[in-house]
């Protein structure tokens, strides 16, 4: 088979990295109830099943820990290769599946859920939902899904753009669905895992770092037979409601009325949730308020806290009313969310078994909460940080100078992705250890409104924050070609002289709040390594972007096994058995918060086609993985004669730069380079035709034409034509030497 070209399979009108959707397997499954039974009696019993993996996390804890213990840090060099399933798709994979009784229930992208046999890989079913091609532009991080939930039958799944399916687990055939999503006149999307609660499925949505001001958060609950709405909690108030709840009318006196009402906010909840049954509390992170800078959410120059915003929130999961909230990051201007992943468990604090909730937060604090309360119990940096020089008695950040990037550019530490964003830690209740993948790295922040040099045009509305990831070369300041003159900034910890960009894997004691060991998993690059799960045989699982699936020691950090997938890995893997004989499961496909950026060079995606994966491992299986296609550079074509001038080329690249490069990149990347002209892209009509009139939305690329207009299609269509011209001479030029 001929290795497919670097655009991943040609042209924009013919099957392209857009062609996103892939369609329905025919069922395999005959229907049958014993499929998908999950239920309370049988979580009652889970610490007898060890065999299976049958909530988010694996358990009510949400702990990413299996106490399965055949595969061990005595044997586990033995550990192969056992099976692939490939998802015909080329985009960020983040879900790890659910195992019931050997059948895996997992998410690719869009929401597609396939039904997977756990000892051959085999489809049993798949459920593709069929989205709305307008959802890919909404979502702000790539058509990514975290998961499924299973439950006494049912398999319950988000699709991205918002409707929440409840499924057949023996043939993925829909009961019901329903939409999730109140206005669609906003960049809503859907992209986290449904949790169960009791009688009712949670789902939240995401969408606070798209157009004017973001969304209104919310999370809602609906009837797991029905689909019927329960409640709804919104996240942060709107000046246009006319019967605020309680709840809403205290987290309004938090933010500034002289704000713009146009501005929607932002608080959403697009990942972890959390439910403790006995408690009766269901628990999930907000994300950051809408817009990033200060002066637009506070005009009036005064502080607002702008609830409930970066919040770790407690509902009473039958009612959604307000049981507790805390605070990560008041008055958030760097997109420090609280949405990563939440960990119950009972720890032994100072002598008293206390009932917590720990969470290693995106600004860089590992928080340790009583759960029934709110209450913080500890918190300490687990990374470097230099936007907040600690906590105070309150643990209330205390904000420094140099988190001030409207009075210029400033490197600052987490970055914005986060000191540890989506990926899951594990917590091992056998070393007692939380293990974090973090990364150890900046971004440098840039007011656009205070940067009039930038190609990037300051926008009336928008977020108006530039933040590209740092590395050695921003060190000597200088022009940079996008946000123009930058000053001299350093990467290296001046205490110690290391770079301070860093991939690591930390194992952590949150009762003592002290790192216990570290691996660094790579240097000098913006990377987003996997999640991570641990196991009773004193095995630690996570996977890397560049390709490597490494199992480590959890009471020591020692490597035990590297397999080269050829495949970034950036989900955390599943651990189940079936007739005694334990399996790894991890899903391999780059994307998510980077996919608007070129792969960095560590990459494997950089490398092999970024073929979308579900990898399966046992002791003595394969001694290699199959690696997906070689990347083949395809050569650029001389596009036609342009007649544009150099003012439409000007104003087509500040209007790509704002609207385009979220996806589209030039170099290697996931979705195409534009600078390829094939299929006639160089001819005007054609380009408008995809962007203006959505001539590939069914396949996943939207249309544009409600923030451009023709003159600007126009323009962005010179500047690409005349970026083809420079590559192709560039190569010409390469050619003839």
């Amino acid at each position: 088979m001929q290795a497919p070209k670097r655009r991943l399979a040609g042209g924009w009108l013919n099957a392209s990295a857009f062609l996103l959707l892939v369609a329905t397997v025919p069922v395999a499954a005959a229907e049958d109830k014993h499929y998908g039974q999950v239920g309370e009696a049988r979580l009652q019993r889970f610490g007898a099943e060890a065999q299976d993996w049958l909530l988010d996390g694996r358990d009510v804890a949400g702990s990413f820990y299996s106490p399965l213990a055949a595969i061990d840090d005595k044997n586990v060099a033995r550990l192969g290769f056992a099976w692939q399933y490939r998802t015909g798709t080329y985009r960020g994979m983040e879900a790890t599946p659910i195992v019931v009784d050997g059948v895996l229930y997992v998410t690719g992208t869009w929401g597609i859920v396939y039904a997977l046999d756990g000892v051959t890989g085999k489809a049993l079913w798949t459920f593709d939902p069929e989205n709305d091609g307008m959802a890919g532009r909404m979502a702000c991080c790539d058509v990514v899904n975290r998961g499924v939930a299973v439950w006494k039958g049912k398999v319950y799944v988000a699709s991205l753009d918002g409707r929440l399916f409840a499924l057949d687990a023996g043939t993925g055939k829909k009961i019901w669905a329903v939409d999730t999503i109140e206005d669609h006149q906003q960049p809503y999307s859907s992209t986290g895992a449904p949790r169960i609660a009791g009688r009712l499925v949670v789902i939240g949505n995401a969408g606070a770092d798209i157009g004017r001001g973001g969304v209104r958060g919310y999370v809602s609950a609906y009837d797991i037979e029905t689909g019927a709405l329960a409640w709804r909690f919104h996240t942060v108030p709107s000046p246009t409601e006319h019967a605020p709840s309680p709840d809403m009318k205290a987290a309004a006196a938090t933010w500034d009325p002289a704000m713009s009402p146009k501005i929607q906010r932002g608080g959403t909840v697009w990942n972890g949730t959390a439910y403790d049954p006995e408690l009766g509390l269901v628990y999930f992170g907000t994300g950051n308020p809408a817009p990033y800078q200060p002066y637009d959410r506070n005009p009036s120059g005064k502080a607002f806290d702008n609830l409930y915003a970066d919040c770790i929130v407690a509902l009473d999961a039958q009612t959604g009313r307000l049981a507790w909230y805390f605070q990560t990051t008041p008055a958030d201007n760097w997109d420090f969310d609280a949405t990563a992943k939440l960990v119950l468990a009972d720890l032994t604090i100072d002598g008293r078994n206390r009932k917590t909730l720990m969470q290693a937060n995106k600004n860089g604090y590992f928080y340790v909460l009583d759960r029934q309360t709110g209450t913080p119990i500890s918190a300490r940096a687990f990374s470097t940080i230099n936007w907040s020089s600690g906590l105070d008695t309150k643990f209330r950040p205390i904000v420094t100078k140099d988190a001030d990037y409207v009075a210029g550019p400033k490197p600052i530490y987490p970055t914005t992705f986060g000191a540890h964003e989506w990926m899951p830690m594990s917590f091992s209740p056998k070393t007692g250890l939380v293990y974090i993948p973090v990364m150890d790295m900046a971004n440098l922040l840039v007011d656009l409104g205070h940067n009039p040099g930038a190609k990037v045009p300051f926008v009336d509305g928008f977020f108006n924050t530039l933040a590209p990831a740092l590395d050695e070369d921003w060190s000597s300041g200088g022009q940079d070609p996008i946000l123009g003159e930058l000053p001299p900034l350093s990467n290296r910890n001046p205490k110690t002289g290391r770079s301070w960009l860093r991939g690591v894997l930390e194992a952590w004691d949150p009762v003592k709040q002290k790192l216990v060991w570290e691996q660094v998993t790579s240097s000098g690059y913006l990377t987003l390594d996997g999640g991570v799960t641990s196991t009773g045989g004193n095995l630690v699982f996570a996977g890397r972007e560049d390709g490597a699936f490494v199992v480590y020691a959890a009471d020591t950090g020692k490597v035990l096994k590297k397999i080269e997938t050829g495949s970034s890995i950036m989900a955390a893997p599943a651990v189940y058995a079936v007739e005694g004989v334990e399996y790894v499961s991890v899903l391999a496909g780059r994307g998510g918060a980077n996919v608007s950026l070129p792969t960095t060079p560590v990459a494997a995606a950089a490398k092999y086609v970024n073929d979308d994966r579900i990898l399966t491992f046992r002791l003595d299986g394969a001694a290699t993985v199959p690696k997906p296609a070689p990347i083949v550079d395809e050569a650029f074509r001389k596009p036609r004669p342009s007649t544009a001038s150099p003012d439409d080329i000007a104003a087509g690249e500040k209007l790509f730069l704002r609207s385009c490069s979220r996806c589209h990149a030039f170099g290697p990347n996931i979705v195409p380079d534009l600078r390829h002209l094939d299929d006639g892209i160089d001819d005007l009509d054609t380009f408008k035709s995809v962007v203006l009139r959505g001539a590939l939305l069914p396949k996943g690329m939207g249309r544009f034409d409600d923030v451009l207009s023709e003159k600007e299609a126009d323009e962005i269509h010179a500047y690409l034509v005349s970026e083809a011209l420079n590559a192709y001479e560039a190569q010409e030029k390469r050619h003839s030497h």
